[in-house]
């Protein structure tokens, strides 16, 4: 790829991974404005590293925590905060690692990639994340998470399997369903996405690690990179924003999108 455009599509994915304003419906508009073909595998695993990396980064102590308990977990002792938190990450990445095998295997991703389909999810999961935070309480806190609730957000990270839902939006706007206010509705999402990345990132990269040469290898750390310090700085911008507004810029930001790209898909 360019270099131009390859920074420009670590950039758009650093950002948008994490706001609740939907990477893939950026992504597909991108090739409609610059007229540069898809990306391909390696540079999507390439943007995930780097994402991955900045998630992992920023919530350090949380991540720390979940580690140090995951060995006693494993040993079927949760009697740790880190080893109670390392289950709740698992049971909430349970079902949309089972939903993506089963996407994967019946082989429609491609069909979930149309302009049309993420014009639509940009709007309703956008509005829908509106109607949530305005009108749930915000009585719980992080700390309160519970093995149900972990398996509830996890079902609606399963949604995020829709390209134009946002990962990071879906699970905020569960989380908000749930009661936990929303610095700790983003917290929560931000550290389910760490073993959901994960997993993705593993799903993709067999195939790209067996196919790469040094050409594409070195595209994939330039976008690596700058996927890594766009992602940090929309995660520092998004949880002090959430700390004094609600997400209805994020909201009004989506339906424009929503609307721009349903009247590419339809006219």
């Amino acid at each position: 790829m360019e270099l131009f455009n390859l920074l420009l599509l670590a950039v758009i994915q650093g950002i948008t991974e994490f706001l609740p304003i939907s990477s893939s419906g950026h992504l597909i508009l991108l090739p409609y404005l610059t007229g540069q073909p898809d990306q391909g595998q390696v540079i999507d695993v390439a943007v995930h590293v780097g994402t991955l990396g900045a998630v992992i980064l920023y919530f350090h102590k949380d991540v720390a925590l979940a580690l140090g308990g995951l060995g006693r977990v494993i040993r079927g002792r949760i009697d740790t905060p880190g080893a109670f938190l390392a289950l709740c990450l698992i049971v909430a990445t349970i079902p949309v690692v089972i939903a993506g095998l089963l996407i994967k295997l019946a082989g429609v991703e491609e069909m979930l990639r149309s302009m049309a389909l993420i014009g639509w999810t940009m709007l309703i999961f956008g509005i829908l994340l509106w109607w949530i935070d305005t009108r749930a309480p915000r009585t719980r806190k992080a700390p309160q998470w519970t093995l149900k609730h972990a398996l509830v957000m996890g079902f609606w990270q399963v949604i995020a399997l829709l390209p134009g839902t946002s990962r990071s939006g879906i699970t905020i706007t569960g989380a908000r369903a749930l009661g936990y206010d929303r610095p700790d509705a983003a917290r929560l999402a931000m550290l389910m996405s760490i073993p959901t990345i994960a997993a993705s990132g593993v799903l993709l990269g067999g195939e790209v690690i067996l196919n790469a040469d040094l050409a594409i290898a070195r595209d994939g750390a330039i976008a690596a990179a700058f996927a890594f310090v766009s992602a940090l700085a929309a995660l520092a911008v998004m949880m002090r924003l959430a700390r004094s507004i609600s997400f209805t810029p994020y909201v009004i930001y989506r339906v424009v999108l929503g609307i721009i790209l349903l009247g590419i898909a339809y006219s």
